[in-house]
């Protein structure tokens, strides 16, 4: 079942805030196994963040497939929380929750996906094909989304509209890059996010890239 479109927090009807505080904003960032999900989380998280993450056995060799990031060794189990303020364009502070990204924790993402303003799917163009559960879910949800490419070292750089054509998206979902590991990159991403979610759609809306 779809999820309720968010308030705007600009609207007069929108949640109600603390007085001269900012709008507070949920946030999910999603995408496949070992995207980068927890690492851009904690990059742009101004508290500590909240990690589910454990080491990586043999018991999990059958179901968590380490082809293309054979150095990583956790994962997350059950999600990842940070909180990011901005000031502009207007006060806001995003509540970041971050999906496991194995099939076996898929149940998890609905739950985690309530109350969000939209959706951040990560994608690593080394095995995009990671991407596709994360995509259907989004538009499931109905909730605005958008892929950022995580452009990790050494990894092939494709032009997005490359990226968009081989995601089969829609015109209308923005397609941007960012680095994981930067947190002004991720700020960006983030308020690119904020902005496409709250600004309506035209009926015919144009590509948008960045």
């Amino acid at each position: 079942m779809p999820h309720p479109k968010p308030a705007d927090p600009r609207d007069p009807a929108a949640p109600p805030r603390a007085a001269g505080g900012p709008a507070v904003l949920k946030i999910l960032v999603t995408g496949g196994f070992g995207v980068g999900k927890t690492t851009a989380i904690g990059a742009v998280s101004e508290i500590e963040p909240v990690s589910t993450e454990e080491y990586l056995t043999q018991d999990s060799a059958w179901c968590d497939s380490l082809d293309g990031i054979e150095a990583k060794t956790t994962t997350t189990v059950a999600f990842d929380f940070g909180r990011i303020t901005f000031e502009v364009p207007l006060p806001i502070e995003l509540m970041l929750f971050g999906t496991p990204g194995q099939d076996r924790f898929r149940d998890l993402w609905d739950d985690l996906a309530r109350g969000a303003v939209g959706i951040v799917v990560l994608a690593d163009t080394r095995r995009l094909d990671s991407s596709f559960p994360a995509i259907t879910f989004s538009e499931r949800t109905q909730l605005p989304f958008l892929i950022a490419v995580n452009e990790f070292d050494h990894a092939h750089r494709y032009p997005l509209t490359d990226i968009r054509q081989a995601l089969a998206l829609p015109p209308h979902v923005p397609v941007v890059t960012c680095d994981a590991r930067d947190a002004a990159s991720i700020g960006t991403v983030l308020i690119r996010l904020v902005d496409h979610a709250l600004t309506p759609q035209p009926a015919h809306p144009t590509t948008l890239e960045a």
